[in-house]
């Protein structure tokens, strides 16, 4: 599971990051372009000069492995997003015309965005975007750049609202599947794919198969419903041939016996597409605790899929944090109490919790579903039976949200300045917010997905395309009731009783409002972080109005929501907690469905407009991604004798760059 940015985190997240040249150098500029609605940055790898050259070569192969996965995520998410891409390409390198006018500028935007979203849907909203220059000046562009036999083919599906309108379609009404754009299914309606899985599954397997995490569904020529696995001889085959190159090379240099063997069972999985060998190779990928070097490579979440069953392609290469993953094993080493204490019912309860394996880590490369907006926390296996029986792996990215503080302190305006209300909230966010948001985020991932257990019978899939809502939802809600325990502060991890109020605070500032400003006007909320977050606040606002827990308060035109009694509202949380654990553990479709309908799908179109507004006139993006640091081999007398890394600030020159390294087209 992976969780999303929501507000910056201290910079004492990577508190060793020096001024060696690995790291960067003391004058490192973290903000490097900004465009839209996205901020751009660079992140740096601290620690690196300390590899040794094997570690080293090892992070080289397995970043190459996550380079070519690149054309795989971008088709996913649209069948059309490649053949766009390439047309992009040929503009920005052979146009030879103006490049300085409006239109060529307007252009270069468009592509921009393009490019940060991995096709033509916005990353996040997940609605299709729209060049800021005239179809017949684009049309123009594509004949002077070689392009012209495509522009009839092409032009609708850039421009035509009604081509495309949405990645992922949460609609409440008509067939989410139809109305998706989502590269998953073609030529099928939802009642058939989830007639064909029903027909497939047994309910009472006790390790129950992912079935259909790796496929596309279609029908043959006789009318039937078929998966085209995902795997080398299948779709993506000459992708996944040269990751498997690059992962044996990787298993060449590994640091111990289980990361051989989890390579070799990755590399089994692509080759045959048997979800059952996926199963296999993440277990051997939860044992492997010991390295210093870790990674995640393959089709692991289905957060883009509408039926919340196929997984797009994703990779991160990282390394431990060793100083700073102590807080990380010191939550972990509690896990049993904090699940014994957990405000839900004792059915819900992992009797035993086994092998909750936490770390902080800094991010070496990223790919395909986290590149270049990438989470700044991971849960993973997904597999209830396998985080039951085997138990799961959580990191928090300290390199990441170090970045996303570093680019913000470099940025003129602060939404907190216009946001929260008074100033007691605004110092309280000061002194503790971006330490709390590390907290949440180790509670949310360390603790939060690996917590509660499904009863018998009741399938990992019950919540259909609520699933990935209600789930992060109920790890939120996890971290939040706990941030506020005495036993943080008992355990070391907080310093101050008081401390978990300002993440209180801007939690219910940001699901009310904050984050509206990320959502064109007019639309609801469709992406399931941001479903989560809103579900959140907007419920405990809701239940809390009798006791005036979260007060809404207006002051010079400017609306806010102000918390007024945070013992209740820990009691909301955990209220909610215990409801969304029931309604996951017992498979209570309606009642999820209720929650995230009434909760975390519209928007108040005045409060929307206001938000939009103040915060548009901060200057401020509110999304963000990364530039990769090149990993390069130095040669001498004819053999390697290290890996250094480069440090680039041109987004669009990586983005090229890749298209001939990585692309397939």
């Amino acid at each position: 599971m992976l969780l999303t940015l929501v507000t910056a985190a201290t910079a004492t997240a990577c508190g060793q990051c020096g001024s060696k040249a690995g790291d960067g150098g003391k004058d490192f500029k973290y903000l490097v372009d900004q465009f839209a609605d996205i901020k751009i940055m660079r992140y740096r790898i601290p620690g690196w000069d300390e590899l040794t050259l094997r570690q080293k070569e090892y992070i080289y192969h397995l970043s190459e492995a996550a380079g070519h996965g690149w054309d795989i995520y971008w088709d996913q998410n649209c069948k059309y997003n490649l053949p766009v891409r390439k047309v992009l390409q040929n503009i920005l390198e052979n146009y030879k015309g103006d490049r300085n006018c409006k239109d060529f500028q307007d252009f270069t935007v468009y592509a921009k965005r393009v490019f940060f979203s991995n096709g033509i849907h916005h990353h996040y909203a997940e609605n299709k975007f729209f060049p800021g220059c005239g179809r017949e000046y684009f049309r123009t562009l594509m004949e002077e750049s070689g392009c012209a036999d495509q522009a009839d083919a092409l032009l609708p599906v850039i421009y035509d609202p009604e081509i495309c309108a949405e990645r992922r379609s949460s609609a409440s009404e008509g067939d989410i599947v139809a109305l998706s754009s989502v590269n998953f299914y073609e030529g099928v309606t939802r009642d058939e794919v989830e007639k064909y899985y029903a027909g497939i599954i047994d309910p009472e397997d006790k390790e129950p198969v992912s079935y259909g995490l790796n496929t596309k569904v279609v029908k043959d020529g006789d009318g039937n419903i078929v998966e085209l696995p995902w795997k080398v001889g299948g779709i993506y085959g000459a992708a996944l041939e040269k990751i498997c190159e690059e992962l044996e090379k990787a298993k060449a240099v590994a640091e111990n016996a289980t990361q051989e063997k989890e390579i070799s069972e990755l590399i089994e999985y692509y080759r045959t597409g048997d979800l059952k060998l996926w199963d296999r190779y993440n277990i051997t990928w939860v044992m492997d605790t010991l390295g210093t070097v870790d990674f995640t490579n393959g089709f692991i979440e289905d957060y883009n899929d509408p039926l919340g069953r196929k997984a797009y392609w994703e990779a991160l290469v990282n390394i431990k944090d060793f100083a700073a993953s102590k807080r990380t094993e010191t939550l972990s080493a509690n896990a049993q109490w904090f699940e014994d204490n957990a405000p839900i019912d004792s059915r819900f309860k992992k009797k035993s919790v086994k092998g909750v394996s936490a770390k902080v880590i800094n991010a070496a490369c990223l790919g395909g579903g986290c590149y270049p907006a990438t989470p700044i926390g991971i849960n993973l296996p997904n597999a209830d039976w396998i985080r039951k029986e085997y138990g799961s792996k959580s990191v928090t990215i300290a390199n990441i949200t170090h970045a996303y503080d570093a680019a913000a302190n470099e940025a003129p305006a602060s939404a907190l300045e216009e946001f929260a209300y008074s100033d007691e909230e605004k110092e309280m966010q000061k002194k503790y917010g971006a330490y709390d948001d590390e907290i949440h985020t180790d509670l949310h991932e360390c603790l939060g997905h690996g917590s509660g257990q499904l009863l018998p019978g009741v399938s990992g899939t019950a919540m259909g395309e609520y699933a990935s809502t209600l789930e992060e939802a109920r790890a939120d809600l996890f971290g939040l009731y706990y941030i506020a325990d005495p036993k943080l502060v008992e355990l070391g991890i907080l310093s101050d009783k008081e401390a978990y109020k300002a993440q209180y605070s801007n939690y219910i500032r940001n699901g009310m409002m904050v984050q509206l400003n990320r959502i064109e006007l007019g639309r609801k909320v469709t992406e399931a972080h941001m479903q989560n977050r809103q579900l959140i606040a907007a419920w405990c606002y809701e239940k809390g109005q009798k006791d005036n827990v979260i007060e809404k308060k207006v002051r010079d035109g400017k609306t806010y929501f102000v918390v007024n009694d945070f013992v209740a509202l820990r009691e909301l949380f955990g209220k909610l907690l215990g409801e969304i654990q029931r309604i996951k553990s017992e498979g209570d479709y309606e009642a999820g469905k209720a929650l995230v309908l009434n909760y975390a799908v519209d928007i108040d179109p005045d409060l929307h407009k206001e938000v939009k507004e103040r915060y548009e006139a901060l200057g401020l993006k509110p999304y963000g991604g990364f530039i990769n640091p090149d990993i390069v081999p130095v040669e001498k007398n004819g053999k390697i004798v290290d890996y250094e890394l480069r440090y680039g600030d041109d987004f669009l020159g990586q983005q090229l760059e890749y298209c001939h390294k990585y692309g397939t087209l």
